[in-house]
């Protein structure tokens, strides 16, 4: 009797293993795919999620100016509209006509900057001995800070013409808005499924509009802070390094340190004494300090509760795929996988393990809920 059941017990261990070794290879291949996909369809896919953050953002200011009221008229949501697309057209406005205006003047610049960059640094390898200071020379000459300049402002350049897309989209994705949620009672027929897609919606929805609506203030108070000490001092193309200390204030921890470190190093190629190095070092760090460790924590409090490795992760990952607009996106992308891995019970142990402390934020107010407490 056992020896007749042991072929038919071999051929289900055996079935099970070849069932799991083509199950984790589909997950293989399937990973592989999607990961070449994003990467070969980034020019199509940078400008659609810059023109989603850009349209969070344009919401999470029309709530906020929908709640204004004149005398004892609410505000009109089509003049909510207007104001809030008016806001963000004119920063973009400011941005692009900063860059455009001196993105060639520091190209020409940067030559300049390299040589007196390797005087400076020569002086200093050359107080610790001869054999220190070759290799520091052999160093400096394969070093083309001009090439990195060089590649830095061509994918500046390369950014601001997918603004074109995104400007294109915008619009479209403004309509969109009132019909989507008819749409979706009309795809969600099941009452039950359409309130759990109504929750896991409103979560990314809110959650969302607080980091962009948070991250551009301070990043708003970090270029403005960081301006106020540059600019006194004479530092060369200041707004330029005022716009980088806004866009870099998106990028967690790294972008911080650049955007201090970048306006510094100029200081010190561009003047003789140290003094103007050491105020624009101590005063944008100040300002970094202050906003990033102080003002931003006060302000998001749990609407983001990523894991500090989490977010390094995601930068990463991001960054290697779409290179800077990617290092922009990582966090507000990471979030939108939490909170819906967070609402569905077979992966909510992964978006557990991505928070920061394990707890989730399930109870997030619903626009219907937003609305009836105006």
């Amino acid at each position: 009797m056992d020896l007749k059941n042991e072929p038919q017990k071999t051929d289900q261990l055996s079935g099970s293993s070849r069932f799991g070794l083509t199950f984790w290879t589909q997950i293989i291949v399937i990973t592989f795919l999607l990961i070449a996909g994003l990467a070969y369809a980034a020019s199509i896919l940078i400008p659609l999620a810059l023109a989603l953050l850009l349209f969070v953002l344009i919401t999470a200011i029309v709530d906020r100016v929908s709640l204004l009221k004149i005398g004892s008229i609410r505000m009109p949501s089509w003049l909510a509209h207007i104001i809030s697309l008016g806001i963000v057209s004119l920063g973009l406005l400011g941005v692009l006509s900063i860059l455009s205006n001196q993105a060639g003047d520091v190209a020409e610049a940067f030559p300049r900057y390299e040589q007196r960059f390797s005087q400076i640094l020569s002086r200093v390898v050359a107080l610790v001995g001869d054999k220190n200071y070759a290799a520091a020379e052999s160093a400096l000459s394969d070093l083309d800070i001009s090439a990195l300049a060089s590649g830095a402002i061509s994918s500046a350049g390369a950014f601001l013409s997918a603004l074109f897309l995104v400007l294109l989209y915008l619009p479209f994705m403004m309509v969109e808005r009132a019909p989507m949620n008819k749409k979706l009672e009309l795809v969600a027929r099941d009452a039950e499924f359409r309130e759990k897609l109504r929750k896991i919606l409103s979560s990314v929805s809110v959650s969302l509009q607080r980091y962009v609506g948070i991250k551009s203030l301070v990043s708003l108070i970090t270029g403005l802070g960081s301006y106020a000490f540059m600019k006194p001092v004479g530092l060369d193309f200041a707004e330029t390094w005022a716009v980088l200390a806004f866009m870099l204030n998106f990028i967690p921890t790294i972008g911080s340190i650049l955007g201090v470190a970048v306006p510094a190093l100029v200081a010190l190629v561009q003047f003789d004494t140290v003094t103007p190095f050491l105020i624009i070092l101590c005063g944008c760090g100040g300002v970094q300090f202050v906003v990033g460790n102080i003002l931003e924590p006060a302000l998001t409090g749990r609407s983001l509760n990523l894991s500090p490795l989490m977010v390094i992760l995601a930068l990463t990952f991001w960054t290697a795929i779409w290179g800077m607009a990617g290092a922009l996106l990582s966090v507000p992308i990471t979030v939108c996988f939490l909170i819906v891995m967070s609402h569905i019970p077979a992966t909510r142990t992964i978006a557990i393990l991505m928070s920061g402390d394990g707890n989730l934020l399930d109870d997030v107010p619903s626009d219907t809920d937003r609305e009836a407490s105006r």
